[in-house]
């Protein structure tokens, strides 16, 4: 009597990036969801097709992360082929964006390094919710080190095609898990010498002591990620474009000078008292490394750049946004989100393991975090057919991370942000009040002379 061989399985350690997230993550930052509000019911069993052929064509949706104490090593394990998805269904009594914080919040991979024992867990998970007022929610929880924001984004548009109901349209597929983006940098791009290595972390630490931060509502360890929408119209949106563009400036700089100009101004502060806020930029690189990648490459591929600006209070915003850029055009053209990966990766561990060494204890890590690129969006007559109603995509940061984390997106020819933020940390009043400043900042100085 012959028996059936079992499924074959490939494994590859985590690289350096995916290892901060791998720490991360347990802490409670780096938990990526994408989020679908429909008026219709979803058919299960076109989800669960849908899902399925995802992880056929992207391997790294089907793999598990796996830690082995005795080595102190994570890899990621891919089966040769998808096992059935365990795709969960609930009804819910909360509202969408209360579900999405739920989603948020509720973290497989806490134990993940825990207990001396090997461990395995899935790198995604699906739920079907049922919500009040006949709508439907599907949501897709995923760790960040298997998928950044890029990625993120070309998932949600192969998703809806697929739902779509044409289960056999053509979507990008990948041939096993992709190198990490330390195998792929360019030779020499990631060169510093030691002395300009040493240099650059303790500037890093000894900086992180003299950035203002917004008020810390309650001290001690955040325990959780909430949710503000920012949502501007079509004609307010077009001038702020219009403005970005007449300035050779991109729209997540004039974000970040808004965000700092709000942040002084909830300080009530005497005039000219400058104080130091730090700026987390993440940027795809997707398109620097070698071999290049596209955006179906499904990983984490993005880089960050830490900066700081001085304000005074009066800044013009257009100006600050200026100085900003001219910033990180600098640190670009020097190659910082290459050469500087490794400090800022290991320092973010060490916040992770020692979140003594921030400001009350609090993980915060920089004011704002934002991307270099801001995500276009369009629905079309499909999206319509199926019911879609809204979308979201972001991720958790009460662990190690920013204030505030800005997932911007330009919908439909509107300004969409989702921003996210660690509670109790910081108050739902507190960052509704901050965004709806950096609203009011950006459509005021936008506004028609």
């Amino acid at each position: 009597m012959s028996t059936q061989a079992p499924p074959t399985a490939t494994s590859r350690p985590v690289g350096g990036t995916e290892l901060s997230w791998c720490k991360a993550v347990p802490s409670g930052t780096g938990i990526s969801i994408l989020a679908f509000l429909f008026s219709k019911p979803i058919d299960t069993s076109l989800l669960q097709t849908t899902i399925k052929k995802l992880q056929i064509n992207h391997p790294i949706l089907r793999s598990k992360l796996r830690f082995d104490p005795s080595a102190n090593v994570y890899s990621f394990v891919t089966p040769s082929d998808p096992p059935d998805l365990q795709l969960q269904a609930t009804e819910s009594t909360q509202s969408f964006q209360s579900t999405l914080e739920q989603e948020m919040n509720t973290n497989p991979w806490l134990n993940t390094n825990q207990n001396n024992q090997v461990t395995e867990t899935d790198l995604m998970f699906v739920t079907l919710y049922s919500l009040p007022e006949e709508k439907w929610a599907v949501m897709l929880r995923l760790h960040t080190a298997a998928c950044d924001r890029a990625a993120a984004a070309f998932l949600f548009r192969e998703m809806l095609g697929l739902l779509g109901g044409n289960v056999d349209k053509e979507i990008v597929k990948e041939d096993g898990v992709g190198l990490a983006i330390e195998d792929c940098i360019p030779a020499g791009k990631a060169n510093k010498p030691f002395w300009a290595r040493g240099a650059d972390m303790i500037g890093y630490s000894v900086n992180s002591f003299r950035f203002s931060n917004l008020e810390f509502k309650e001290t001690g360890f955040p325990t959780s990620t909430q949710l503000v929408r920012m949502k501007i119209g079509l004609e307010e949106t077009n001038r702020i474009l219009e403005g970005c563009k007449s300035r050779g400036i991109k729209l997540f700089v004039l974000l970040a000078a808004a965000g700092i100009i709000a942040a002084r101004a909830s300080k009530n502060l005497p005039n000219d008292k400058s104080e130091k806020y730090s700026l987390t930029t993440l940027m795809d690189c997707r398109s620097l490394l070698d071999p290049v990648l596209s955006d179906h490459h499904i990983g984490f591929y993005h880089s960050a750049i830490l900066n700081n600006h001085d304000v005074k209070g009066g800044e013009d915003l257009w100006e600050l946004a200026q100085k900003i850029y001219a910033s990180l055009t600098t640190a670009k053209s020097s190659d910082k989100h290459f050469t500087d990966m490794a400090d800022l990766n290991l320092l973010m561990c060490k916040v992770v393991d020692n979140p003594s060494l921030t400001p009350s204890s609090s993980l915060r890590t920089s004011l704002i975090s934002l991307f270099d690129e801001t995500l276009i969006e369009n629905t079309n007559d499909s999206h319509k057919e199926i019911g879609l109603l809204d979308y979201v995509g972001c991720a958790s940061v009460h662990g190690a991370s920013p204030s505030l984390a800005i997932f911007d997106t330009i919908r439909d020819g509107e300004l969409d942000c989702s921003c996210v933020y660690p509670s109790p940390t910081h108050s739902r009043e507190q960052m509704q009040a901050f965004v709806d400043h950096i609203k009011e900042i950006l459509i005021q100085s936008s506004a028609p002379q």
